[in-house]
C-alpha cells in the first residue's frame, strides 16, 4: 500500500485538489493499492471557490513508498511566508530526505521552495506565480510554460487543470502507460499532456481520438508491446474484424497496430540506451528478435541533416 497526502492550506483552489485526488482514487478503483490522507492544521479549510473542506490533523507515518502533495492556493490569501506551518515544511523536507517523493500543484510549489527543496533543482509552478516563485528562491530553476517538471523526487506543476496530468504521470512511473492511459479514459481525459517535453511520447501522441476500440487496442499494446501480437488476437480482443481495426488506427492514430508498437520499443529503446544499455540489450528487451530492426527504425526516426 501507499499513502497519498494531502497537504491542505486554507483559500486553496479545488481543483489543485480534486483533479489529482480523483485520478488516485481512480487507480484505486481499478485495483492499485492507495490510501488518500487530507491533512491540515485545522479540520476545516476554506476554499476559494466558497465550499469548505474537512481534514485531519495528525500525519499518518510515512515511508519512501509514499507521496506528499501541496495543492495550491490564492497566493494573495497569505502574506510572503505562505500558509505553512514550520512544522508542515519540516516533514515536507524530511520525506523528501527519506527517499520518498513530494509534489507540488500551482502555488503549491512556493511551499516546497520554504522547504528547501528547490534549492538547485528544475521546477515549475502557474504562470502567475513564476516571477514570484523566482524571485524568492534565488537557488530554483524555473522553467517557463510548462506543464510539470519532475527532478530528483520534486514534482512541480502548473497547477488547475495540469494537476491531472502530473498525477497521471506518477502512475505512469509507478504502474506503467496502460494503466494512466487506463485511468484517463475513466475521467474521459484523452490527450494526455506530457510535461516539460511536448507531446513527445508516442502513447500520449496518439490518445486523443474517442474511438473506444482503438483505445481497447492501444491498451493491450500499452500493455505487452515487447510481446508478439498477431492482428488477429489483437482485434478478437477488441471485438471487431481485422480489417476494421486496421482501419480504425489509420483514421484515428496514422499509424497500423504494428507501427504503434514498434514505435512503443523504439521510444523504450531511446530510454534504455540513455541509460547505459547497449543496442543489442535494448533491443532484446524491447522484443526484437535482434538489433537489425531496432537500428533501422531508429534511424528512420531521426530528422533529416539541415540542408
Amino acid at each position: 500500500m501507499a499513502r497519498v497526502v494531502f497537504l491542505l492550506v486554507p483559500q486553496l483552489h479545488l481543483l489543485d485538489l480534486a483533479g489529482p485526488a480523483q485520478v488516485f482514487s481512480t487507480a484505486v478503483d481499478i485495483g492499485y493499492d492507495y490510501r488518500l490522507h487530507y491533512v491540515a492544521e485545522a479540520t476545516e479549510v476554506p476554499t476559494v471557490q466558497g465550499v469548505s473542506l474537512r481534514a485531519g490533523t495528525e500525519w499518518p507515518e510515512l515511508d519512501r513508498d509514499d507521496l506528499v502533495v501541496v495543492p495550491g492556493w490564492r497566493p494573495a490569501a497569505h502574506g510572503p511566508a505562505g500558509p505553512l506551518a514550520p512544522a508542515d515544511l519540516r516533514r515536507l523536507a524530511d520525506h523528501h530526505a527519506a527517499g520518498g517523493t513530494v509534489a507540488s500543484i500551482c502555488a503549491g510549489a512556493l511551499a516546497l521552495g520554504r522547504a528547501g527543496l528547490l534549492d538547485g533543482r528544475r521546477c515549475t509552478t502557474h504562470h502567475e506565480v513564476q516571477d514570484d516563485l523566482a524571485r524568492r528562491f534565488r537557488a530554483a530553476r524555473v522553467v517557463r510554460d510548462v506543464l510539470y517538471v519532475v527532478d530528483d523526487r520534486v514534482v512541480t506543476s502548473a497547477g488547475i487543470a495540469s494537476g491531472i496530468d502530473v498525477a497521471l504521470h506518477l502512475v505512469a512511473t509507478r504502474h506503467g502507460p496502460a494503466a494512466a492511459a487506463r485511468i484517463a479514459r475513466s475521467l474521459v481525459v484523452y490527450a494526455r499532456r506530457n510535461g516539460d517535453e511536448r507531446q513527445a511520447s508516442a502513447m500520449l501522441r496518439h490518445r486523443s481520438h474517442l474511438s473506444d476500440a482503438v483505445h481497447r487496442a492501444q491498451d493491450l499494446i500499452d500493455a505487452r508491446y515487447a510481446e508478439p501480437l498477431p492482428l488477429a488476437d489483437l482485434a478478437a480482443a477488441c471485438g471487431v474484424a481485422e480489417r476494421t481495426l486496421t482501419r480504425l488506427f489509420r483514421v484515428f492514430t496514422g499509424l497500423t497496430p504494428l507501427g504503434y508498437q514498434q514505435l512503443l520499443r523504439v521510444e523504450r529503446a531511446e530510454h534504455l540506451i540513455g541509460h547505459g544499455a547497449t543496442v543489442e540489450a535494448a533491443a532484446r528487451t524491447v522484443g526484437f528478435t535482434d538489433a537489425r530492426m531496432l537500428r533501422r527504425l531508429r534511424a528512420r526516426a531521426r530528422p533529416a541533416p539541415a540542408a
